[in-house]
């Protein structure tokens, strides 16, 4: 397969699988004749298994390391679960603070209401958004457990 029939086997666009084999999580045969990439059913199978792992939430990186494990004949396991053991606190902290966020939106909304819409006069930018100063609880800190 040529790299178009591979990203289209795959739903990627081309420039998905370039830029995979160029950061080396594929590693298609150069044909012979003309130099250009060649991938096998096996590339297939490893981009598809790189998709997997993107929609999962792994990163590049994370993948590049589970595959380079796996190539050495060594199981990804334990470290694909801590991996996502790890995204799972992660990922309950971002929702926390997102839904953080959508309550001081639908409070500085509310405040907002009956607000008249205010002219710059020098000293206030948006009488809005300078009105939410204590009305608004403040954004929690993120914490990751890194």
């Amino acid at each position: 397969m040529n790299v178009s029939e591979i990203a289209r086997s795959a739903g990627v666009t081309p420039d998905a699988v370039r830029y995979y084999a160029r950061i080396g999580l594929l590693a298609p045969a150069k044909d012979a004749g003309n130099g250009y990439r060649r991938f096998s059913g096996a590339d297939l199978a490893r981009l598809r298994f790189v998709l997997r792992a993107k929609n999962l939430g792994f990163q590049l990186d994370e993948i590049a390391q589970i595959l380079d494990m796996s190539d050495h004949g060594h199981t990804p396991c334990p470290v694909v679960r801590e991996i996502i053991q790890r995204r799972i606190v992660e990922t309950r902290q971002r929702l926390a603070q997102m839904h953080a966020l959508q309550r001081r939106l639908e409070q500085a909304l509310a405040l907002w209401a009956h607000m008249p819409d205010g002219e710059p006069d020098g000293h206030a930018v948006c009488t809005l958004i300078e009105a939410t100063g204590d009305e608004t609880e403040p954004e929690p800190e993120p914490a990751f457990d890194r």
